[in-house]
């Protein structure tokens, strides 16, 4: 991945999928409550698009990821350091960098050991901390068909997996989280042709917001606080 355009291989670099990324980024800004003064452990940053966007928004941000080699395209970004701290660390080695206001992420916690990861960022965070996160819909008929049949998509790693609603929400409530809220969102797929953008947004827009259509949309939108 890091050999290549890597916001191309992730689908952030198309038109479209330069639409979804800022709106990912906003909607886990917003359910998290970055603002200044926060500090903020960003996990699975890569190359740190999402990082940058985050940043905007004043938090101090701790941006951990186990690629030596997108750590450094993240790093060739110059952001701030005294705003923004890339490291090369697991998830599961930030206890000392703790704790946390808000823990945030995009596509990083279907690739962790679910209860375990949860576990670990509830003790992270403090007293009214927020988790934030954006993850594949396994109720999104691509993902479904991609995921269950993996063997005729050679491209897709073995550790790719997705969610179900409400298994997240059980499994948040199990650790302790309260206020989770898990929302159906993206219609938008990135390859997506740019004339077709506007109206692809439009009709997701609507679908959004039907009962049972819903449900199929591509990612998942997860919120939860420490109480």
């Amino acid at each position: 991945m890091a050999n290549g355009d890597t916001e191309i291989l992730w689908g952030w670099g198309t038109p479209a999928g330069k639409i979804r990324a800022d709106r990912r980024a906003k909607l886990i800004a917003t359910a998290a409550g970055l603002k200044p003064g926060m500090r903020v452990l960003e996990i699975g940053c890569g190359t740190g698009l999402f990082t940058e966007k985050f940043a905007k928004l004043g938090a101090f941000l701790l941006a951990v990821d186990i690629s030596p080699d997108l750590l450094k395209k993240a790093q060739q970004r110059s952001l701030s350091a005294e705003q923004v701290i890339f490291k090369l660390t697991k998830f599961e080695d930030c206890a000392i960098n703790g704790p946390f206001d808000a823990i945030i992420g995009s596509s990083i916690l279907h690739h962790l050991d679910l209860i375990p990861a949860l576990n670990k960022m509830h003790e992270l965070l403090k007293p009214g901390g927020r988790i934030a996160f954006a993850e594949p819909n396994f109720m999104n008929p691509q993902i479904f068909i991609t995921y269950n049949f993996r063997h005729f998509f050679p491209e897709i790693s073995p550790d790719e997996n997705a969610f179900l609603r409400w298994k997240l929400a059980k499994a948040c409530s199990e650790e302790s989280f309260k206020s989770i809220k898990i929302t159906p969102f993206d219609w938008l797929h990135p390859n997506t042709p740019k004339k077709l953008i506007p109206a692809v947004k439009k009709c997701g827009s609507v679908l959004e917001k039907l009962p049972a259509f819903c449900e199929f949309a591509g990612s998942l939108l997860i919120s939860a606080k420490k109480s």
